[in-house]
């Protein structure tokens, strides 16, 4: 496990060195607040991509607003608190509280007269359990036609001079632009890991609407997310690619038993009368009457779920769907979402001391290029002792290198390294490619035929030293699997995501920074 506490303390040694800087404090306090925060994970994407509907999505509640309004326009972070309550943050002048109004069950963030531009960010504390393990920060859209919105995610999520505010992103985009990928790189370059492959995932937002609606929508999104998947330009700065009914995974996750009611009675018409009445958005407003419900709220049902929604809502109550609490369940995973978390639980909740250690050692070392000193040097050596020594992180380089075809490996291998190293996830199954219930035994067969496999490989005269170096690295990968396990498989570790602490000698990659 990356070691936070050498960290905290290197961090404490920082602020001896600058006591006399009150500019440098503050930084060096901040990350080192940052060290003792949950995981920072920033929601981006172009304008109208569907951020704050996904957030909403992710927390279980209506309370980050997706219409057009000032608050859209502002970097809105989303914290756990047993209490709700809205703080202010303006550009100028002291944070002051919010009230806290919520209408049809939305939260409505009010800014009292107050213009977007004065508003540094707002802070929405709220008790849902999802925000226990990260705090959700909504941001405003990339490439906006107001340049000054879009400057605000920019300078934000990847300033100059600094570590990304974000630990990690998820990037939302309806289809593949330059801007999409322009943005990804610039977070590649000033994220917490120096490399978005390993704190990046990207979204196909709005997916049900590339079928127009159609029952069939997300397996065509699908197969553009396949595509996405495998363009080399895209697989370098993100982990994956996954299509996402956004608005349906938002509703999914507050279905009323009176939706589910209008879904049942759906699914209860004639099959011709059924089509008929889904055909379209008018047509089903139109055919409130049948379904015992008013036309505003059909509109209201159609805003929440819409045609796609709608759709698939009553083709599962038909296929078995009998309660709301069932309803909601399959809705939320046929949306994409259960995908979704699964993977940020994957890749970022199982990384985030490694994630968080990597924005305050890079924080640091902003800060000593920027401000040397001549008792610095020993902070220079406490990163270095610290990066070496961390095989979270030089795994997290590793993988970097490899997604940007900076180490050169034969293509099985390449494929084999990146997913040993945890480009798949960091749990032993995830990393020997086994399926999620493999019991230790199974995990210490895979893993003494990887270590075989790896330091055969390692041992190659004819591999150049690049490319040796990350076999070693993968080696000491193998070995930590193997140890985990225990022996004969009897599994030592009871925490999947748990790292094992470092052994032997540390090993760089060529061609990757850490």
């Amino acid at each position: 496990m990356t070691d936070s506490g050498a960290v905290e303390a290197l961090l404490a040694d920082a602020l001896q060195v600058y006591a006399d800087d009150p500019g440098v404090r503050t930084e060096l306090e901040g990350y080192a607040q940052r060290l003792r925060e949950p995981l920072r994970v920033a929601v981006a994407g172009m304008v109208k991509a569907g951020k704050s509907t996904l957030l909403n999505a992710i927390i279980g509640e209506e309370i980050a607003p997706t219409d057009t309004g000032e608050c859209t326009r502002i970097v809105t972070w989303y914290r756990y608190a047993a209490t709700p309550r809205i703080i202010l943050h303006p550009v100028d002048g002291e944070p002051r509280p919010l009230p806290l109004t919520r209408v049809d069950g939305r939260l409505v963030l009010d800014l009292g007269g107050q213009q977007a531009e004065d508003v540094a960010r707002l802070v929405v504390d709220w008790p849902a359990e999802n925000l226990r393990a990260m705090t959700l920060i909504d941001t405003p859209g990339i490439a906006s036609l107001s340049t000054d919105v879009s400057a605000r995610s920019t300078r934000f999520l990847t300033p100059e001079d600094a570590p990304s505010e974000a630990d990690a992103v998820i990037y939302l985009m309806r289809h593949l632009h330059a801007s999409d990928l322009l943005f990804l790189e610039a977070f590649h370059d000033t994220s917490a890991a120096r490399s978005g492959t390993v704190n990046a995932l990207a979204v196909l937002s709005r997916a049900d609407e590339v079928g127009a609606g159609r029952l069939d929508s997300l397996i065509a999104a699908s197969r553009i997310a396949d595509r996405y998947r495998a363009d080399a330009s895209l697989r370098s700065l993100v982990l994956d690619v996954l299509p996402m009914a956004g608005l349906l995974a938002q509703s999914a996750r507050t279905l009323r038993q009176a939706e589910f009611r209008v879904f049942a009675a759906l699914a209860a018409l004639e099959r011709t009368e059924r089509e008929r009445t889904l055909i379209s958005a008018d047509r089903f407003v139109a055919a409130s009457a049948d379904l015992g419900i008013a036309a505003e709220d059909a509109a209201r049902l159609l805003d929440r779920f819409g045609m796609f929604g709608l759709r698939l809502g009553a083709a599962l109550v038909r296929g078995g769907s009998d309660s709301a609490t069932a309803l909601a369940h399959e809705l939320a995973r046929r949306s994409g979402l259960d995908q979704l978390l699964t993977l940020m639980t994957r890749q970022f909740h199982a990384r985030a001391i490694a994630l968080r250690v990597r924005t305050a050692l890079t924080g640091l070392e902003v800060i000593l290029a920027a401000h040397p000193r001549d008792a610095a040097a020993r902070l220079h050596a406490g990163i270095e002792r610290i990066t070496a020594s961390a095989h979270e992180l030089n795994e997290l380089t590793l993988l970097s290198a490899l997604r940007a075809g900076r180490v050169q490996l034969p293509a099985p291998a390449t494929a084999d390294a990146e997913r040993l190293v945890g480009g798949s996830g960091t749990a032993a199954a995830d990393r020997l490619g086994l399926a999620p219930g493999a019991g230790p035994g199974q995990v210490r067969t895979a893993a003494l035929e990887r270590l075989h496999r790896w330091r055969v490989l390692a041992e190659n005269p004819l591999t150049n030293r690049g490319a040796q170096e990350a076999c070693q690295l993968v080696v000491r990968t193998c070995e930590e699997l193997v140890v985990r396990a225990g022996p004969d498989g009897a599994s030592v570790q009871t925490d999947p995501a748990a790292e094992p602490e470092p052994r032997g000698e540390p090993v760089s990659v060529r061609g990757a920074r850490p």
